[in-house]
């Protein structure tokens, strides 16, 4: 991703922090007020002096704004739709460096028997018995976090309450699953109890009774310790280590807070503490030790091009854990402005008097600088009463020189008004200011809506991006919302004439529309807020619950609750569309374009090796009175989705997928005829005797290609066939359907286009043309356009059209590759069969050979060989590669073979290919499990089982404990699970085996309850033994079924 210059990271293989208060407002998710004070409320003063009341106190040496870098977050997560873009932040040099002189002993806390006999070896081995590595998984993405699995540190601040420091990226805002690993190795279950609204810090607490074997210590935390010049020690899970210990040396006290990019969580309004430490991925949380064990701050971000690392410091940390410790909760106020520490020499450039400056050396000799209004946010509590430049020179009169002094005001006073003074230009000013409940602005529920989360949009969001604090922001996009293309990082203004300015008004606005339809949906993306889009969002409800969660303050846990649902689609209504006509100069397109649809496909999983969501293409009428279209396989990958067809460029009708061709690279899907009225669309005419095979394509025929644009609009082309040759197309990772064994026609000179027809003079078609699928050695997803002869569709067309039944397609389970008669001969092949093959083939005599077996599972498999040349196929020569490559109705095909120079008589059984492949799905754990189809079992030795792992669900146990896609689970619990239908009663009886939910278990099982143990194998049949936890709260078992009679051909059952 591209970061900043001088980039920076986030020091945790965490991509995701976790925001949480322990208050539970009545306005929480609520859009805020309008709380911006009018300039009528700002007071000018008649003197500098006027700013300040009373004596000014000197106080002990405070911190220094220094210079302040370009950064980003270092990840380590694997993560499915993120949006954020990265913008680098302003840059201020800073001159000057902070000189802090050591406070005396009493002051740092250290008692006179530690003094001068301080030692790293015993202070380490008692730290370490605090320092716990923190696994985790952030479940939905939320806020500024995505959904995926990460690692972390944390230090025990209060054994005795159960409570570990850790960072808020860390805790995380998102719903999150975390379980903390002692030094001893035993686990813990961990809530998220509090994370802060701003600052990098959060809370877990974990339960000290399940502790058996050690006993937890605390480490105190110092802030008063940290000095310029301390060498300290850094505990914590680095890059990954059960247990890193790093040195440094404090280097600085007033570093600005690391940026990690737009749209991502940063810190703001604090110093940070600086150090060459080099701390990475893993070691966020980590305690900032001195050499009595007392933590001085808090490991948060490093740098990705120096061993420079950034460390929180602990003053705001220690109030809220004081807060915590007695029950309360820990109240933040804001006003929506961000603020930076500037030098004298800046502020003086901004127009500050000389008799403020002065007054504030004398009373803060140790701070160079004073704060300095960087940003207000707009519809903020500060908007028209502050203004970007500002110098803030007292709080109710008194002087407030740092960002701590600032905040703990503010804090102290949600709801009321500050009396702010300002220097701005050469002028004093005094405005009030309400302060506002920073959780009003900090998002505690969300919306689970077709796969994707919506939830209110947070501070964090609106300061990246300058916008207002308020709106519906899509975490996750989903299947309903990518229809309308609301990605990640758009706020959603309207669902169809609703407007949605906060999530309950989002529910609502769902509740009354009607699943399967299609409605407006008005929204802007944070890049560009100025700019509102409209598109077109489908309904389609059906995969996925509608629920809301909302997280419970004092626990962390999250609560869900299911939301009305959109009402039962409402009976068809007959829509009539005109079809256009084009005119003459585009013959013979004239007589194919009423035949012409646009088929939208969207995939709600990704299963059978789908890699995208979303497709689209043209299709084709082959029966009007059916419904029946014909589209190519890039269009229509696999069966499970919704499919949209649109007639005439005006008519929207729903669809099911009725045939996917196993072998060739086409689909059949189908509408109700009865939703398009009176709508003149027409059967795509075929050429009799190319539809028949008679005649054929060949090279140098004259054709005209009649297809569709990428703005679906007509292309008309008279071009010359240019050569016919086999299809090649590569095995693609992950495993997907791949066309073969089939000849394609290339053009001369084609137009870009999506797909279309290829015809004579008379519209009557001779060819299909279509984007066929692959990759490239790399793996790279890959298109190429390519013709096929009309007769392929012959068996399809006729019994669809005639019985309305799919065909009988069956195949020899091997892969074919032509083999010119030279190479023939080398291998052994008579005279007297050469002369044979000349005299039928005439110009082009070839023949074909045995690439590769397809599968290992099948009697045909077992027969064919590789290498193996084929020369007749039930008493004929075996010239033709449409009689091999799909093979109808034919169960037993008698083949000679030419093996080690011998000719060989071979009887071998077809293997009968079903038009849909995948007719069920099972999801556990936040694993896509079925049966491995025809493209899995091309690229393995041997079946391990028939329960194949085709995608895990980032931030699930499946994708946090190591069950990837391509895997087979053969046991569960040490009990063989060979077919699918074994796997789901296995599930069934963990369910009701109360063991595995029963949270009243004895302290000798509780360990192993909560984990099931599989064993699996991988594509190589190299098997392992993995355990799983399993939490059907965030991911509940449910199971797809094929359904002919529901609209979308699917039916889903729920297991819980």
């Amino acid at each position: 991703m591209s970061m900043n210059a001088e980039e920076t990271s986030r020091s945790s293989d965490a991509d995701r922090p976790n925001a949480q208060r322990m208050r539970s407002d009545s306005n929480i998710d609520q859009p805020p007020e309008s709380t911006g004070i009018s300039s009528q409320r700002i007071r000018r003063l008649s003197s500098p002096s006027a700013l300040l009341h009373g004596e000014v106190r000197v106080r002990r040496a405070s911190l220094k704004y220094a210079e302040a870098g370009l950064t980003g977050r270092r990840r380590s997560l694997a993560y499915a739709d993120l949006m954020a873009v990265f913008y680098p932040p302003n840059v201020m040099s800073q001159p000057t460096v902070t000189e802090t002189p050591f406070e005396s002993a009493e002051w740092e806390g250290v008692a006179d028997m530690e003094v001068g006999v301080a030692n790293w070896e015993p202070m380490l081995e008692k730290a370490i018995k605090s320092v716990v590595s923190i696994k985790a998984q952030c479940v939905r993405s939320f806020d500024t976090e995505t959904s995926g699995t990460y690692n972390a540190t944390g230090f025990v601040v209060d054994a005795e309450a159960g409570l570990i420091l850790s960072n808020r990226h860390v805790v995380n805002p998102a719903p999150v699953v975390a379980q903390a690993i002692f030094s001893n190795y035993e686990e813990v279950e961990l809530q998220a109890v509090y994370r802060d609204p701003v600052h990098d810090f959060g809370f877990f607490r974990f339960d000290p009774a399940r502790l058996r074997f050690m006993q937890a210590e605390s480490i105190r935390l110092a802030p008063q310790k940290a000095k310029v010049g301390m060498e300290i020690r850094v505990v914590g899970n680095d890059a990954g280590e059960k247990l890193s210990i790093l040195a440094g040396t404090l280097a600085r006290l007033d570093r600005a807070a690391p940026e990690y990019g737009v749209g991502e969580y940063n810190d703001f309004n604090t110093f940070y503490l600086q150090a060459a430490s080099g701390t990475s991925g893993g070691s966020s949380g980590s305690p900032v030790l001195d050499i009595y064990g007392d933590a001085v701050a808090l490991n948060a971000g490093g740098s990705t091009r120096a061993a420079s690392s950034f460390y929180l410091p602990l003053s705001r940390v220690k109030r809220a854990l004081d807060l915590i410790r007695r029950g309360e909760c820990v109240p933040r106020g804001t006003i929506q402005a961000e603020f930076e520490h500037l030098p004298y020499d800046e502020l003086r450039r901004l127009g500050l008097d000389m008799s403020i400056e002065t007054k504030m050396r004398e009373a803060f000799p140790a701070s160079q600088g004073m704060l300095a209004v960087r940003t207000v946010l707009p519809q903020g509590p500060a908007d028209g009463s502050l203004r970007s430049g500002d110098i803030v020179v007292s709080i109710d009169k008194q002087p407030v020189i740092d960002f701590v002094g600032f905040e703990a005001r503010a804090d102290s006073a949600i709801g009321a008004d500050l009396r702010v003074g300002v220097w701005r230009g050469d002028k004093a000013y005094e405005t009030c200011v309400r302060v506002q409940d920073m959780d009003a602005i900090t998002p505690h529920r969300y919306i689970e809506v077709g796969g994707g989360v919506v939830n209110s949009l947070s501070y964090q969001v609106a300061r990246s991006y300058g916008i207002p604090a308020a709106g519906v922001y899509v975490a996750s996009s989903g299947h309903v919302l990518s229809s309308a293309g609301a990605w990640r990082g758009t706020v959603i203004q309207t669902v169809g004439s609703t407007p949605t300015p906060d999530l309950d008004s989002f529910a609502r606005a769902f509740a009354v529309l009607s699943e399967g339809s299609r409605v407006p949906v008005r929204f802007f993306t944070l890049e560009q807020p100025h700019r509102q889009k409209v598109a077109i969002m489908s309904v389609d409800t059906h995969w996925h619950a509608l629920r809301m969660a909302t997280r419970d303050m004092h626990t962390g846990s999250w609560i869900y609750g299911d939301l009305p649902p959109p009402t039962p689609a409402r009976a068809i209504e007959p829509q009539t569309a005109a079809v256009g006509r084009l005119p003459p100069s585009l013959a013979p397109g004239d007589a194919v374009w009423p035949s012409v649809v646009l088929v939208d496909f969207h995939c709600p999983y990704l299963v059978d090796g789908m890699k995208d969501t979303q497709f689209s293409g043209p299709g084709f009428v082959i029966d009007k009175s059916r419904g029946l279209v014909v589209c190519d396989r890039d269009t229509v990958p696999i069966g499970l989705g919704d499919v949209h067809v649109t007639i005439a460029g005006s008519v929207v009708v729903v669809a099911r997928v009725r045939l996917l061709h196993p072998v060739y690279n086409f689909a059949v899907v189908q509408y109700n005829p009865r939703q398009i009225g009176d709508t003149q669309v027409q059967d795509l005419r075929f050429h009799p005797e190319y539809l028949s095979g008679e005649r054929r394509l060949a090279q140098g025929d004259a054709v005209y290609i009649v297809a569709v644009s990428g703005d679906q609009s007509p292309v008309v082309r008279h071009t010359r066939v240019a050569s016919r040759s086999m299809v090649s197309t590569r095995e693609c990772l992950p495993p997907r359907f791949r066309c073969m064994n089939v000849e394609g026609i290339k053009l001369n000179d084609h137009p870009a286009c999506q797909g279309g027809v290829l015809c004579d003079d008379a519209g009557l078609v001779t060819g299909l043309w279509t984007s066929v699928a692959s990759q490239d050695s790399s793996h790279k997803d890959t298109t190429t356009m390519t013709g096929f002869d009309v007769c392929l569709l012959s068996q399809t067309v006729t019994a669809l059209c005639g019985s309305d039944h799919c065909p009988d397609v069956r195949s020899l389970d091997a892969e074919l590759w032509t083999i010119r008669l030279a190479a023939a001969r080398a291998l052994g092949l008579s005279p007297a069969r050469i002369r044979q093959i000349e005299d039928a083939c005439g110009e082009n005599p070839r023949l074909f050979y045995v690439l590769g077996i397809l599968t290992t599972e099948t009697q045909a498999s077992k027969l064919l060989h590789t290498g193996d040349i084929i020369l007749e196929k039930n008493g004929h020569l075996a010239t033709d590669i449409n009689d091999l490559g799909a093979i109808h109705d034919d169960k037993l095909v008698r083949l000679v073979v030419l093996r080690n120079g011998q000719e060989t008589a071979l009887d071998v059984p077809t293997t009968p290919l079903p038009s849909l492949e995948t007719t069920r799905v099972i999801h556990w754990s936040g694993a896509l499990v079925q049966l491995p189809y025809r493209a899995v079992q091309e690229q393995v030795r041997s079946m391990p089982s028939s329960v194949y792992v085709s995608c895990t669900l980032y931030g699930s146990p499946a994708n946090c404990y190591g069950l990837r896609p391509g895997m087979w689970i053969t046991e569960v619990e040490g009990r063989s699970v060979a077919t699918v239908d074994q796997f789901v009663a296995m599930l069934e009886h963990m369910r009701l085996d109360r063991s595995f939910d029963s949270q009243e278990q004895s302290a000798s099982n509780i360990q192993t309850a909560r984990y099931v143990r599989l064993t699996v194998v991988n594509k190589a049949l190299v098997s392992r033994v993995i355990s799983l936890r399993v939490d059907n709260h965030y991911w509940p078992p449910w199971e797809l079924i094929h359904d002919a009679a529901t609209p979308c051909g699917w039916k889903s059952i729920q297991h819980i």
